[in-house]
């Protein structure tokens, strides 16, 4: 039986990932741009999340694409 608190995997379907890395502050942001990227989970800066590849992550990178940096 398997551990309920055991990490999702974070792949997809396809098996694609993307890694996402905040380079820049949210001082100087707009509401929504905060809003988004505290629902890409970033706190701190340089913190870096893989994240699936799929068309939600990439409108939200869409909207903060001058925070952050982004690797295939």
């Amino acid at each position: 039986m398997e551990n309920e608190k055991t990490a999702p995997k974070k792949t997809t379907k396809s098996g694609k990932t993307i890694k996402i890395t905040q380079i820049h502050s949210v001082i100087c942001c707009t509401p929504k741009q905060r809003a988004t990227m505290k629902a890409l989970g970033f706190h701190t800066m340089n913190q870096t999340k893989i994240m699936p590849d799929n068309d939600a992550i990439r409108g939200m990178i869409k909207v903060v694409k001058h925070l952050v940096k982004v690797e295939e």
